[in-house]
């Protein structure tokens, strides 16, 4: 299983809409990087959730991908704020991920506290000046932060992970 992180700003689509929804298309993500990042994932990874542009910013929950290589179509729709007008049906240019609501942390692991407990070379979230949606966590650093969900009371049968 890799390991992943998802950020959004929660006013825009947050981790209880999440819950209420049950899945979603995580569309209009218009990096090439961060698309490579969904290129790479694989039905059944985790992904953290994280509230970026809120007060404190941080990872509140997880998420399963589901189904990978679906055609993202916002590209298509002109009243989307993720339309490219070079995208058609033939050739489409961006490409997401569909993901299941897994688990709400009880508590927010904030930014600052990841600051605490890694170094920006051990996880690219902390770098400075990154400003990616979608980024990859290595094995060791989704290993503490999902053993500190535990401890906080996140059940494992309820997340399963």
């Amino acid at each position: 299983m890799t390991y992943w992180l998802l950020k959004s700003e929660p006013q825009t689509y947050s981790v209880d809409r999440l819950a209420q929804e049950g899945e979603t298309l995580w569309d209009g993500v218009r990096n090439y990087q961060a698309r490579n990042f969904l290129q790479q994932m694989r039905p059944g990874d985790l992904s953290f959730f994280y509230h970026s542009n809120a007060k404190p910013p941080g990872i509140v929950g997880l998420a399963r991908v589901l189904e990978t290589g679906v055609i993202d179509p916002t590209q298509f729709d002109p009243q989307s704020d993720y339309f490219d007008p070079k995208a058609s049906l033939e050739k489409p240019r961006w490409q997401t991920v569909k993901v299941a609501f897994e688990a709400k942390f009880p508590e927010i692991i904030t930014l600052d506290s990841l600051r605490r407990r890694f170094s920006s070379e051990e996880f690219i979230l902390l770098k400075k000046g990154n400003r990616l949606s979608v980024l990859p966590v290595p094995e060791n650093v989704a290993g503490a932060i999902l053993a500190e969900t535990m401890n906080n009371g996140c059940e494992p049968a309820k997340a399963n992970f």
